[in-house]
């Protein structure tokens, strides 16, 4: 059995004018609702968030 993925949130939560947290990397859209997400949903916003993450970084 896999484990249960884990919220990104760092507890520094500030949206940029994309509406993206520049603490997590998430969308809005994306930090609402997680706890009723399913764990394939959050493995991806958190692949996406780290991408950003990347990207943001380069």
């Amino acid at each position: 059995m896999n484990e249960p993925v884990v919220s990104p949130c760092i507890g520094l939560c500030r949206l940029n004018e994309q509406r993206l947290c520049m603490g997590c990397y998430r969308t809005i859209d994306e930090i609402t609702g997680w706890r009723e997400r399913s764990e394939q949903d959050k493995a991806v916003i958190v692949r996406r968030a780290k991408e950003r993450q990347q990207q943001g970084k380069s």
